[in-house]
């Protein structure tokens, strides 16, 4: 075996890491600090925490929208930036603008017509009813004010996205660092009442995430236009929405598979969670502090992840397929020799952290089976995001979608469905047999990615 192929030189680990470092640091911090409002709010107690990280796993759904809105016209962003069409970058980024302001629409009218029942969705295992009508109070109200910063949110990722698209990683981290610091510390003013501010709880959370993001999304779009000869392809951006007809067409026929499915992927966590909920109102709490410590960790990968996106996609652009296929293959090395690390570093903290939380003693018990469970399959995870993100630089959406959340929706779903409402494995047992179906997934993705079928340029002729 020639380790030539899989183990790159310090030139190509300085231009991976000029990517993903920046992105990992972001996400990094930003899960950091997420975790620090999940502990500031467990502090307060258990019913705050529930209510909470119900409120959060449905709003997910609708970042995970936004997301694939971005990410599908970021396709054709990042293989017009390195065919240097800046011209076909501007247009992508239209796109993104006009895809998010209709996903916004819809979650508003979905969260404010159906947020309770969603929310009950969650509260139905066994419990003290007055812990679960305490709950659904504290996600209701958390709900509406996060609702608030939905157009934030969305306008930082048109921006941030199509920067990362054009190899400018650092204003977005800047901007994220920025809105980190601000949430952490109006967290800690609000949540707990300090310097003589009232003390507002999961309230006080959601107004420090609102501020927050609108601390991002300034930044990242004062420096887009502050800086025109870095961005070329922002210059009369909103002069006008238009998009040649042609590409739009194309955009919307590739991207749509991508945003149907990061929703129809979230959708099916979200199923996946209620299915756990159903054991009981404990699993609810145990699964959020796992998953809190899961997303800090897993920031490696999906970081990686995003790198070979965006790489890849830049070598495939610019016609040099064997570069792009000898990128990839090296990248993913990288990726599951990094997630082999964090995924120690996460199950060594298994026992420790959920003892931070104010919470039962069954509670922290559940939480840290899930987290050994998680660190043993975290490569399993790194690979399949890796084969994912190699599918989506060649533009192969449809294929992605089959990957991804046909998967979840028709494979994961179904099978948690099945166990949690006609079998009485315990929910550890349970938890287990889920999360390991990722290895099927990255079985799929390993044959896939050895076929070459990602392997394509989707901007020779685009308008």
């Amino acid at each position: 075996m020639n380790l030539r192929q899989y183990i790159g030189d310090r030139r190509f680990y300085r231009t991976a890491l000029a990517v993903a470092l920046p992105i990992m640091i972001q996400n990094g911090i930003t899960n950091f600090v997420g975790m620090l409002d999940n502990i500031m709010v467990g502090r307060v107690g258990t019913a705050e925490m529930t209510g909470v990280s119900i409120a959060n796993t449905l709003l997910f759904v609708f970042n995970l929208a936004i997301f694939g809105a971005v990410s599908g016209a970021g396709i054709f962003g990042a293989q017009f930036f390195g065919k240097g069409d800046m011209d076909g970058v501007r247009h992508a980024f239209r796109f993104k603008l006009l895809e998010c302001f209709c996903i916004l629409v819809l979650g508003f009218a979905v969260f404010l017509l159906f947020g309770r029942t969603l929310l009950e969705l969650y509260l139905r295992g066994e419990g003290e009813q007055s812990s679960i009508e305490e709950s659904l109070r504290f996600g209701q109200s958390y709900l509406r004010i996060m609702l608030l910063g939905l157009p934030a949110f969305a306008l930082a990722q048109c921006y941030a996205g199509t920067l990362r698209e054009a190899g400018l990683t650092v204003p977005p981290m800047t901007a994220g660092l920025a809105a980190v610091g601000v949430n952490f510390v109006c967290n800690w003013l609000l949540i707990f009442g300090k310097l003589g501010l009232p003390r507002l709880g999961a309230d006080g959370a959601a107004i420090a995430t609102v501020l927050s993001r609108y601390v991002e999304a300034g930044i990242v779009m004062i420096w887009s236009h502050r800086n025109p000869e870095k961005t070329p392809f922002l210059r009369g951006a909103w002069k006008s929405l238009r998009i040649p007809g042609r590409l739009a067409g194309q955009i919307a026929r590739r991207g749509a598979p991508l945003i149907l499915n990061e929703t129809l992927w979230a959708l099916g966590q979200a199923l996946l969670l209620q299915c756990y909920s159903i054991r009981s109102y404990d699993v609810v709490s145990a699964t959020n502090i796992a998953f809190t410590l899961g997303n800090v960790c897993n920031v490696a990968f999906m970081a990686m992840g995003a790198s070979i996106g965006i790489l890849v996609g830049q070598l495939l652009g610019a016609g040099r397929t064997e570069e792009a296929k000898d990128t990839d293959r090296k990248l993913i090395v990288f990726t599951e020799l990094t997630c082999l690390a964090f995924g120690g570093v996460m199950a060594g903290l298994s026992g420790v952290f959920p003892e931070i939380y104010n919470t039962e003693p069954n509670i922290k018990a559940l939480a840290s089976s899930f987290i050994l469970i998680n660190a043993a399959l975290m490569p399993a995870h790194a690979y399949s995001n890796a084969a994912y993100f190699t599918l989506r630089s060649g533009g192969k959406t449809f294929v992605t979608f089959l990957f991804d959340s046909v998967f979840s929706c028709l494979v994961v779903a179904p099978t948690a469905y099945l166990l949690s409402r006609f079998t009485e494995l315990p929910i550890v047992w349970l938890f287990l047999c889920c999360q390991s179906l990722e290895l099927i997934k990255c079985t799929v993705g390993f044959f896939m990615i050895r076929s070459g079928v990602w392997i394509q340029n989707i901007v020779k002729e685009s308008y």
